[in-house]
């Protein structure tokens, strides 16, 4: 965290508080994140879970759908992502699912930006990447259709 600019442990800071308000019960596995748009603006989100698997919501989405109600035109700049499983200690930071990649995806492709992305769990270490790209390297979008 040292090693970040104040933006960025701003950034991360807002993901690790998301944490707290992830809804969890089955997996124990709380995901926090916080999406800065080009204009300065930060939305959260934390995962949430439902009894029927399929119709739990990841914490980078809701990240992100909060950001494009309230700001649809303006463009995601960074993206922090921190876990924490509550079963165990995961010492090296965790990536986003397939389904969110896919989602960063799109709001790469929708504004023609990429998204700088930081991964976080227990450990100290941060992953910095620059683009979904980086975890969805021949992803799908728009120009297929």
């Amino acid at each position: 965290m040292g090693e970040l600019t104040e933006a960025d442990r701003e950034l991360m800071l807002m993901a690790i508080r998301q944490l707290e308000f992830a809804y969890a019960p089955y997996s124990r596995f709380h995901v926090g994140a916080a999406a800065r748009l080009n204009d300065g603006s930060i939305y959260e989100g934390s995962n949430q879970e439902n009894a029927s698997y399929p119709l739990c919501m990841c914490g980078e989405r809701v990240a992100l759908y909060n950001a494009a109600v309230y700001k649809p035109a303006q463009p995601v700049e960074s993206l922090a992502i921190t876990i924490k499983n509550q079963n165990m200690r995961i010492d090296k930071p965790v990536s986003p699912c397939g389904a969110c990649r896919q989602v960063i995806s799109e709001y790469e492709f929708r504004h023609k930006q990429a998204i700088r992305i930081l991964l976080k769990s227990d450990s100290p270490e941060i992953y910095e990447l620059r683009s979904v790209e980086d975890l969805l390297p021949l992803g799908f979008n728009g120009t297929f259709l």
